[in-house]
């Protein structure tokens, strides 16, 4: 059992963590995950980490309400405890010294570049992160992200805060003003494909992290496959960084799918029954 030691909404539906897992804190590199299961009928999913304490045993993560699963975990309290989490699983991030590294976030994905940051930093680099949200009431971890970098560059869509933008826009902007050696995006499939175009034509050395369907984390079952120069490869144990200029985001956007039908219905049936049981309970009071 894991036990939450700490959690604060930072976000509308979006949450942070800090749970007990001192095996996973002591090993967890940057760039890797974990997968985990709240109860014995619950699914695994896996999750990025945005942080590690070693001493005290703890690893951070950012969990947004996107589905049945993820609205289960944000419904648990402090002292509640998690059944299963494994880890540390896949691969970490390549780190070298490659010079200026632009880092990108996508929603609750700037989370999981903070360890990376930090990471390229203690290599000697000059890490710049830029991340964006639809809006400012729904941007993360910004402090964090900045105190890990270099410099940070923040935008949002609706331009409610920082450039008015995506992403991708501040991205165009430091490709046109200086020399770029490496580049790593987290985010939503679109995000990194538009990334991946962009810095095609560069040459620049362009890394993503996959948000594969995952079953097992461990290879076994292959839910997570993908396509990465026309070669299949395992998201969970191949990854989940990859070359973003070889992968085939046409068809993770295909898998990322094929159980969307299936996610929303136990999505409205969990949320029926959540709010049933708070109607009980007002009504026992």
């Amino acid at each position: 059992m894991f036990k939450i030691l700490k959690k604060e909404e930072i976000a509308p539906s979006t949450f942070f963590f800090e749970v007990e897992a001192p095996f996973v804190a002591r090993r967890i590199k940057a760039g890797q995950f974990i997968v985990l299961r709240i109860d014995e009928k619950g699914e695994r999913i896996p999750l990025s980490y945005c942080g590690a304490d070693p001493e005290r045993g703890v690893i951070n993560l950012i969990v947004q309400s996107v589905g049945k699963t993820s609205q289960k975990l944000n419904d648990m309290k402090e002292g509640d405890a998690i059944l299963d989490l494994v880890g540390p699983l896949g691969k970490e991030t390549e780190i070298e010294k490659y010079g200026t590294c632009v880092l990108l976030g996508g929603g609750f994905g700037a989370g999981a570049i903070i360890p990376i940051a930090k990471a390229l930093r203690a290599a000697g680099n000059h890490v710049v992160s830029i991340v964006g949200a639809r809006e400012k009431s729904l941007l993360v971890m910004e402090k964090d992200v900045e105190a890990a970098s270099d410099e940070i560059k923040v935008t949002t869509n609706d331009g409610s805060y920082g450039m008015k933008g995506m992403v991708t826009d501040a991205l165009s902007q430091i490709l046109a003003d200086r020399k770029v050696d490496f580049i790593l995006g987290i985010g939503p499939v679109p995000m990194m494909k538009a990334i991946s175009d962009m810095t095609k034509p560069y040459g620049i050395k362009t890394m993503v992290s996959l948000n594969s369907v995952m079953v097992d984390g461990t290879g076994m079952c292959g839910s997570c496959r993908v396509t990465v120069g026309g070669e299949t490869k395992f998201a969970c144990v191949d990854g989940p960084d990859f070359d973003g200029h070889q992968v085939d985001y046409d068809e993770l956007s295909k898998r990322l799918k094929m159980f969307e039908a299936y996610e929303k219905l136990a999505y409205e049936a969990y949320l029926e029954h959540r709010g049933r049981c708070a109607s009980e309970k007002r009504s026992d009071r």
